[in-house]
This record gives C-alpha cells, sequence and structure tokens, in this order.
C-alpha cells in the first residue's frame, strides 16, 4: 500500500511540475510576443514620428531665415510678410509661439563738449520692443520701418505636443511643460534703411 501511496505522491509531484513547467513556457510565449510587437510596431512608429519633427524643425528653421533676411535686406517688417510667415510655420501641423524681439538704434547725435574731446558723439542707445507691441503697431499701420543698424530677432517654439514627444514621454517618462521639440531662432542686423 506504502509502495501505491508512494507512486501516487510522486506522479502527483510530476503532474504539477509539468503543468508548472507549461505555465512558464506560457508567460515566456506572452513576453515574447510582447516584445516583439514592440519590435515590429512601437519602434518603427517612434522612428518616423522622429523624422517628421526633423522634417518640421528644418521647414520651420527656413521660415524664420527666410522671413529674417527678407526683413534685413528690406528694412521694413510688413503684416502681409509677418501672415505669410505664421502661415508657412503652421503648415508643418504643429502650432507656433512666435517671438519677436526689434531693437532700434537711437541715435543720440548730440555733442558733449568736454576739454579732451570737442567733437565726441553721445552714445547710441537701442530701444527694444516686443511681440506684443510689434503686433500692435502691425495692426495699426501695416509695416513698421527699420533703418540700418537696427536689430531683429525671431524665435519659433512649438506649443503642442508631437507624436514623437508623447511617444518619448511615455517610454522614457520625460516630462515637462517646458519641453520643446521644434526650435527655430535667428538674430540679425538690419543692413538696409526701410522705404514706404
Amino acid at each position: 500500500m506504502e509502495n501505491s501511496v508512494e507512486t501516487k505522491s510522486i506522479k502527483l509531484k510530476q503532474k504539477l511540475a509539468s503543468e508548472r513547467g507549461e505555465l512558464g513556457d506560457s508567460l515566456i510565449m506572452i513576453v515574447g510576443l510582447i516584445i516583439g510587437a514592440i519590435c515590429m510596431f512601437v519602434f518603427p512608429l517612434m522612428s518616423m514620428a522622429e523624422r517628421t519633427d526633423d522634417i518640421s524643425q528644418l521647414a520651420v528653421q527656413s521660415a524664420v531665415d527666410e522671413f529674417v533676411n527678407n526683413i534685413t535686406t528690406t528694412g521694413k517688417l510688413t503684416l502681409d510678410d509677418y501672415e505669410k510667415f505664421l502661415q508657412t510655420i503652421t503648415a508643418t501641423g504643429n502650432s507656433f509661439e512666435p517671438e519677436m524681439v526689434v531693437s532700434q538704434l537711437d541715435e543720440n547725435p548730440g555733442v558733449k563738449v568736454t576739454q579732451a574731446e570737442m567733437t565726441k558723439i553721445g552714445e547710441n542707445v537701442y530701444y527694444r520692443i516686443y511681440t506684443s507691441q510689434i503686433q500692435d503697431r502691425l495692426s495699426q499701420n501695416g509695416r513698421i520701418k527699420l533703418k540700418e543698424g537696427d536689430m531683429i530677432e525671431v524665435t519659433v517654439k512649438n506649443t503642442n505636443q508631437t507624436i514623437a514627444q508623447l511617444l518619448r514621454n511615455f517610454f522614457y517618462q520625460v516630462t515637462g511643460n517646458d519641453s520643446h521639440q521644434i526650435a527655430a531662432q535667428r538674430t540679425a542686423i538690419i543692413t538696409v534703411n526701410g522705404s514706404n
């Protein structure tokens, strides 16, 4: 009788070990399928999303360069040019918040008379106007005339989260509202006096 109980006990242990092995094999197979799906679908999606952001970055940088070059060579900032610039950068499918700073040279031609130098010209001072002031002037006058020596700075950053940013945040847990994927900046000195 002991033999039969021992035999039944051994058979039961073997059966339980076999079931555990099958369960372990099934678990490994499921994990392998999940990893395979990630490799086949998610990583190519991330790669394509990163490439889309790179293309958008290039398009936005080109638009900023063209916009600033136009201002520096004509000496004026017009409402039409600004609206075309906004249309060009939003054509990438992202939303942007452009920031502009115009530093206007205020030449102080006053002569300071001193014993050492009688013809010394006063210091030049730059007065800055910012995006909201620029937009107000453009909406009122349709243009801002600039003169040689003035400076313009344009900075553009995306305000939405791109697909690449969402995927990166999901996988790497990179968080923060300050992150932006697409950004461009250009600063230049006006080379001519603006005309009507």
